[in-house]
């Protein structure tokens, strides 16, 4: 009897862990969630960075050489066109200084000269003695040499101080403004010496203006997405120094040339910037702008999470729900994307249930942490 109720112990516990295990062991079957089709407008956009900067830009370079003498504005200064920016010190070369000097010295002197032969043929055509062909030649001298006097006595003057007499509004020691708008930099201090701007040297800077009313956004894109856009294209400018702030731009300029960056060829935009009195956008922000490729308002979608690909043909299809936890594959067209949302042109309809693939019910993500 005793062994008898031993045997059935143990037949009881053998049972018990068996059925523990194997209840241990035994899983749940799969069970996929679904969501359905939607409609929805999708946008597909591409991005340009680059910056802002003035569509009015103007360096001023002084027409002659010599030494700042006097500035008469700050950066960050608003000007109009002829505001006195600066004065320059003109610094003669002596090379220069003497050899003007020598030529105004022979000037004279064949001006005194010509003044006495004059003077002297003038009596002596008066009295009768010489013909008037004789006295006209002696006046004609003496016109010249009177006017090389003048343009030699101008040469020293320009060469001693910048400015001849008679000279008015083009002296050329005063650097005025040439545009209206705001003093951007002055890159030079009093005492700097200076560069004049001819044909043969650009000539040292004296200041930048810029009109800040009117700004553009000047920035690159791939060569993927440049035929995509044309002139007139709506852009969304953001700036990284103004947070959630968009300002509207139209694109204006699409370059007709590459330029190849990183192994890959960009092509510069550009874009008129609407701005408003909200910020004041300084000169060369950096900036990125939204630039939209293609639209479409109210279309069959689909996240594009629930597309699979043939690992043959690397069609896209998605499984379609047909029953309990029983789906279909239906092979897809696809439409435009903007990386979340996908068009769907046929395939499915909006009332399909399509299989989350990679996302399983509740109850078996519980019962997989319970195993752990």
């Amino acid at each position: 009897m005793k062994k008898t109720i031993i045997f059935g112990a143990i037949g009881v516990a053998l049972i018990a862990v068996l059925a523990w295990f194997g209840a241990k062991n035994s899983k749940s079957p799969i069970e996929y969630e679904t969501e359905k089709p939607f409609i929805t407008n999708i946008v597909r956009k591409t991005v340009a960075t680059g910056k802002v900067i003035p569509l009015e830009e103007v360096e001023l370079k002084p027409k002659v050489s010599g030494i700042i003498d006097r500035i008469y504005v700050e950066e960050g200064a608003k000007v109009k066109v002829g505001d006195l920016i600066a004065t320059i010190r003109v610094v003669p070369n002596v090379g220069s200084l003497n050899s003007a000097q020598g030529n105004v010295r022979t000037a004279q002197l064949r001006f005194n000269n010509t003044k006495t032969l004059f003077d002297r043929n003038k009596g002596l055509f008066e009295k009768g003695v010489i013909s008037k062909q004789e006295f006209e030649a002696t006046e004609l001298n003496f016109n010249s040499a009177r006017a090389d006097l003048n343009n030699a006595q101008n040469n020293l003057d320009i060469i001693k101080k910048g400015s001849a007499a008679g000279m008015g509004e083009t002296a050329n020691t005063f650097v005025k403004a040439e545009i209206s708008g705001t003093v951007l930099e002055i890159p030079v201090r009093i005492g700097n010496q200076v560069i004049e701007s001819n044909t043969f040297n650009a000539g040292t800077t004296i200041a930048t203006i810029a009109d800040m009313t009117k700004m553009i956004f000047e920035g690159r894109v791939d060569e993927a997405e440049v035929g995509k856009i044309k002139k007139g294209t709506v852009l969304e400018v953001s700036l990284g120094a103004i947070e959630k702030k968009k300002y509207p731009a139209k694109l204006n300029f699409i370059a007709p040339k590459g330029t190849e960056e990183n192994g890959a060829v960009q092509f510069k935009i550009k874009g008129d910037v609407t701005l408003d009195d909200e910020f004041f956008v300084r000169a060369g922000y950096s900036a990125n702008a939204d630039i939209v490729l293609e639209k479409k308002d109210s279309v069959l979608s689909i996240k594009e999470a629930l597309l699979q690909f043939d690992k043959k043909t690397e069609k896209p299809y998605v499984e379609v729900k047909i029953g309990d936890q029983k789906f279909e594959r239906r092979d897809v067209d696809l439409g435009i994307s903007d990386g979340v949302n996908v068009e769907i042109l046929s395939g499915v309809t909006i009332k399909d249930e399509i299989k989350i693939w990679n996302k399983t019910s509740k109850k078996e993500e519980d019962e997989k942490e319970g195993e752990a």
